[in-house]
């Protein structure tokens, strides 16, 4: 299959194996995206990655940014490229906004102002990519792809966990895909054309999910650099490295003698570098990442992840079925995400750096409490997500479904799709 270009999208179509002959043009997905944290990408690319495996060839999927790719109008760059720096230094600072905006009239106030700067590029790429479905992953791209979609079918895949902002609530989709029951309960009676189901969060965590088996375990350590002996602790602030890292890191190398710490910074460049520097002080014990696109492998080498409580990690973490220290959550699209993981049995709750060196130091000497912890991410995981999108992509497509994944698609709300 030829690869195409198109102004402000990109295409992440792969041919598939040689020789492999559909019988019909590939069939164009467009996904609208933007990089305001990592989740919505990567559900996005988990989504991509399901439908090249059962349906190859068949999809042509087409990432879009239209808040800040090259085709955004300026003043919508500037918001969605202020994310990073704001919930790093300033989290109450976009608590405020977010709850300040979390309602239906303000929405509509802010779509037809400052946000209806991202119809234009959305439009653009539709009327270039000529999908055969649309899937919105932000909560400020489903509007502008019903504007833009005339007759083409609409999905919106929410991924916040339980939080749901007025701005995923809006009317034009033909199905919305809920990443939890809390999720879809915000979608009850609102949308009385939509169809709403239950998937799960789609997790970019390989092929295979769960626990590896020990000698499988083993060698994905090897290949990373970490004795099999090592009680690896994984350190991961978001796709924006949030949350006091460096000090946590500290901490945890000082009071775990036996401990290594793997830190992950995402686009944070000045912890990265911070952390790079301080590292001479303790070497062989931590490791410093930036951004990187093998969480999976990290998740699955680790005893422990302590991390913030967003949405994308969680369902990892979950599909890994890696246990959970929560050190925080953004305010508002956070909210009730640390008691949906409680609750399941799949990790605990640290809010100071006191409370979770403790915790860290009691699961290290106690193999029995890590394994119930397990055994609720376990139970926590929603492995078939992507997969269960793609087959809804396919058969919004009109393309027949292979046997449907186990998972436990449950249809919240169903009406005729348009």
């Amino acid at each position: 299959m030829a690869h195409q270009t198109y102004p402000a999208c990109e295409d992440v179509t792969s041919p598939g194996p040689a020789g492999q002959s559909t019988g019909e043009a590939a069939r164009s997905v467009l996904f609208l995206v933007s990089d305001t944290g990592g989740g919505h990408r990567r559900a996005a690319e988990a989504v991509i990655g399901a439908l090249a495996a059962r349906y190859p060839g068949q999809f042509q999927p087409v990432l879009c940014d239209p808040l800040a790719g090259p085709a955004a109008a300026r003043p919508l760059r500037w918001l969605a490229r202020s994310y990073g720096p704001v919930v790093r230094r300033a989290p109450w600072a976009w608590g405020a906004a977010y709850h300040l905006t979390n309602s239906r009239p303000v929405m509509a106030v802010a779509w037809r102002t400052v946000f209806a700067l991202a119809n234009r590029p959305v439009t653009q790429a539709v009327a270039t990519t000529r999908p055969a479905v649309i899937v919105s992953c932000h909560p400020l791209t489903g509007r502008p792809a019903a504007l833009a979609a005339q007759r083409t079918p609409v999905i919106t895949l929410v991924t916040d966990l339980v939080s749901v902002h007025a701005s995923w609530r809006h009317p034009g989709a033909c199905h919305v895909a809920v990443p939890t029951a809390h999720a879809g309960a915000r979608f009850a009676g609102l949308l009385p054309d939509t169809a709403c189901t239950d998937v799960g969060l789609p997790a970019a965590v390989g092929a295979v999910p769960g626990r590896l088996a020990a000698a499988d375990r083993t060698g994905l350590r090897r290949r990373l650099g970490v004795a099999d002996s090592d009680f690896l602790v994984l350190l991961a602030g978001g796709a924006e490295g949030c949350g006091g890292m460096a000090r946590r890191a500290r901490a945890i190398l000082a009071a775990v003698p036996d401990g290594r710490v793997v830190v992950m910074c995402g686009r944070n460049e000045r912890l990265r570098r911070r952390l790079s520097t301080s590292r001479r002080g303790s070497p062989g014990r931590l490791t410093v990442l930036g951004f990187v696109t093998n969480v999976g492998d990290w998740l699955r080498c680790a005893d422990v992840v302590v991390m913030k409580a967003g949405p994308g990690m969680i369902a990892e973490a979950a599909c890994c079925e890696t246990p959970m220290l929560l050190t925080s959550h953004l305010p508002g699209q956070e909210h009730g995400n640390c008691d949906l993981v409680t609750r399941a049995g799949a990790g605990r709750v640290v809010p100071n750096v006191r409370v979770m060196v403790r915790v860290i130091g009691e699961l290290a000497s106690d193999p029995g409490a890590l394994a119930l912890l397990r055994a609720g991410s376990h139970a926590l995981a929603r492995p078939s997500a992507a997969a269960e999108v793609a087959d809804l992509i396919a058969a919004t497509a009109s393309v027949p479904t292979p046997e449907a994944p186990g998972g436990g698609r449950r249809v919240l709300a169903s009406t005729a799709q348009r």
